[in-house]
């Protein structure tokens, strides 16, 4: 008798086990706050950890036919806004400046190590994790490789932090904790801007979008259309505060349809080249709340625009050379 094919084998990374660590970061930065009788900021990191932390149980469910679960997690999104509005910035009891200045001083340019061992561990585990494997098991299990190699490259610059610093292993989520309540709820931003750039493209709005364009610029000019794709990703990024909400539904409206349907448009450099177009609207906009106004909070700047005004010159200038590369290079 034929023998039964051989069972797939699973990766021993995937991306779920990440998402298991940062629900336990979450869980840790509410139960920190329960202590300091922080309820409101407990209980966000609280809700936030469970949703992260259950979401293969949610997608699970799901499958079998049960919406309950989802239903849930539309709750807690709902309490996280309500939480969100009652949270406010509170100063964290840190290290004194005097010994973090000592120990920059000790340490010099090492610090710089762990932080550059992300980029680089994460275009490594991209381009070689995926043919790697330990005993017969792949190394990378389901999901994004580039976001299977940024978690990993992220928890072992953690580690190498705390090597090159000598700190003791709780310093790590400590610190990131208090980082983490600083920027309150503006570190999710940007996932719950990409997730609302997904809603929008599905829900027809580049569609709209490509039909309003079509009727103002000349779709015959491969460079109006150029123009068309660059300056819509800059001001819808204006609006949503990131350039992950704007890349589906410029792509979807103007992108696909125009230059590479119509103008045949190499896709690989229009898209490369349209994200960092509109990271220019990202820079001089306030609803880029994480990159703009939470650096202006945490230096305790007088004007909390100060980020903005001083990158404007740099946005424009990148948009123009954007525009210039794409109109060369899109096209070959």
């Amino acid at each position: 008798m034929p023998s039964a094919p051989a069972t797939p084998l699973s990766g021993l990374l995937d991306i779920g086990l990440f998402y298991w660590v940062l629900a336990a970061f979450l869980l840790y930065a509410a139960w920190c706050n329960v202590r300091q009788h922080r309820w409101t900021h407990a209980g966000f990191w609280c809700v936030l950890g469970v949703l992260i932390g259950s979401g293969d149980a949610i997608l699970a469910a799901k499958k079998a036919g049960d919406a309950l679960p989802a239903q849930w997690a539309g709750i807690g999104v709902i309490a996280l806004g309500v939480l969100a509005i009652r949270m406010h910035r509170a100063p964290i009891a840190e290290v004194p400046a005097q010994r973090r200045m000592a120990s920059a001083q000790r340490l010099g340019h090492r610090l710089f190590v762990p932080a550059l061992l992300i980029p680089l561990l994460t275009i490594a585990t991209v381009l070689v994790g995926p043919r790697l494997s330990i005993a017969g098991h792949p190394l990378l299990g389901e999901g994004s490789v580039t976001l299977i190699g940024l978690a990993l490259a992220s928890v072992i610059a953690a580690i190498a932090a705390l090597l090159v610093t000598r700190e003791p292993v709780i310093a790590a989520p400590a610190e990131g904790r208090r980082l983490l309540d600083a920027m309150g709820w503006a570190a999710l931003l940007p996932l719950v801007l990409a997730t609302l750039g997904g809603v929008f493209a599905a829900s027809g709005v580049g569609e709209a979008i490509a039909a309003l364009v079509s009727s103002v610029i000349p779709t015959q000019s491969a460079l109006a259309c150029v123009v068309a794709y660059s300056l819509g990703m800059v001001l819808f990024t204006v609006i949503m505060g990131n350039a992950f909400a704007a890349f589906p539904v410029m792509t979807a409206g103007i992108g696909l349809p125009l230059l590479v349907h119509l103008h045949g448009a190499n896709p690989a450099i229009m898209g490369s080249l349209g994200m960092l177009t509109g990271y220019c609207g990202t820079l001089v906009t306030p609803m880029a709340a994480n990159f703009n106004l939470v650096p202006a909070a945490l230096l305790e700047l007088q004007d909390p625009y100060a980020v903005i005004r001083a990158q404007w010159p740099t946005a424009l200038a990148l948009l123009i050379v954007n525009m210039a590369l794409m109109a060369v290079l899109v096209f070959r």
